[in-house]
Order: C-alpha cells, then sequence, then structure tokens
C-alpha cells in the first residue's frame, strides 16, 4: 500500500515537472511568448516551475535553433529518474539500457497525452468565443497543429473536424507508443 502512495505522488510529481518542461519547449518551438510581460497567464508559472532545472543544463546543452533542447533533457532526465527510483523500488535488477528507452517512450506518451488534454481545452473555449489570454494561449499551441488537416478535411455543416481528427491521430500514436513499451517490457 505504501509503495502504491508512494509511486502515485512520484507519478503526479514527475508528469507536472516532465510536462511543465515539455510546454516550456513546445511555446519556444512555436514562438509564444514566455516573457511576463507578453501578458502571457501561463508565462510565470512555467517559468517559476522549471528553471530549477532547465536552466543548469542551459551551461552545457545550447539550444538547436527553436528546439530549447535543455528543456527536453531536463524532462527527459527527470522521467528517467522516475523510472530508476521505481526500479530500485521494486528490487528489480536494472536493465539500463531497456530504462533509458522506457523513458523515452514514456516522454513521448506524455507528450501525446498533454496534446490531447490542449486540443480539448481549445475546443471546450472555442465553443463560448470568451477572447480571454487562456484561449489565446490555447490557440498558438493548438493552431499549428489543427492547419494540416484543416486543408484536408472540409467542414460539415460549419463544424470544424480537424480537433476530432487531431485527437484521434493522438489517441492511435499513444497506443503504438503503449504498444512499443509493452514490447520493450516483456
Amino acid at each position: 500500500m505504501l509503495y502504491q502512495i508512494f509511486s502515485l505522488l512520484l507519478n503526479v510529481t514527475v508528469s507536472l515537472v516532465a510536462g511543465t518542461c515539455l510546454l516550456r519547449l513546445y511555446m519556444q518551438f512555436q514562438r509564444v511568448s514566455l516573457s511576463l510581460q507578453s501578458g502571457n497567464p501561463f508565462a510565470p508559472f512555467i517559468f517559476a516551475f522549471t528553471n530549477w532545472c532547465v536552466l543548469p543544463l542551459r551551461r552545457f546543452i545550447p539550444s538547436l535553433g527553436r528546439l530549447d533542447t535543455a528543456s527536453l533533457i531536463a524532462a527527459y532526465l527527470v522521467v528517467l529518474a522516475k523510472l530508476c527510483v521505481i526500479t530500485l523500488l521494486s528490487q528489480v535488477e536494472p536493465n539500463w539500457q531497456a530504462l533509458a528507452v522506457l523513458s523515452l517512450l514514456e516522454l513521448v506518451h506524455l507528450a501525446m497525452s498533454s496534446l490531447v488534454w490542449l486540443v480539448i481545452a481549445y475546443a471546450l473555449l472555442s465553443w463560448v468565443r470568451t477572447g480571454s489570454e487562456a484561449g489565446y494561449f490555447l490557440a498558438r499551441l493548438v493552431e499549428p497543429l489543427l492547419q494540416p488537416l484543416r486543408s484536408v478535411l472540409p467542414q460539415i455543416g460549419g463544424i470544424d473536424l480537424s480537433p476530432l481528427a487531431l485527437l484521434v491521430l493522438l489517441q492511435i500514436l499513444e497506443i503504438v507508443i503503449n504498444h512499443l513499451t509493452g514490447m520493450l517490457l516483456l
């Protein structure tokens, strides 16, 4: 029971930290302003929550164009640390190569799950058209993913089906990642 409680708390903490690092990475890639003066309501939280693990890595790991590699490596290391802790606590002989690959697959799974939630939040806010900063923020993150689908999918009766199509594609990718993870665990 204590192991399950600890595992839950560890999973929640790691998902929050790694997910926020991935959000920071994606925001920089999409050129969403991270400055505190931009009016972006999420920038202060994202900076405060990830600076402790991203900034030290930036001393050694440069960005590759728009790709904030320090944020990506930070997210990966947090997930890897979690899997190492769980493996050591379960008293199983660690297979370090498998843990490295599993960490990468779990990070991709976390990115896919996060994108699913971003698309759902975007779709819900698009129904009410509040014009809020949160709506603008989500649009800046989700619209680039929807544009290729909109060029293929026509609107039916004035309804944009591209968010639904994106959700289906993300779910298919998650199934593939889960299958690869299952194969690695065998």
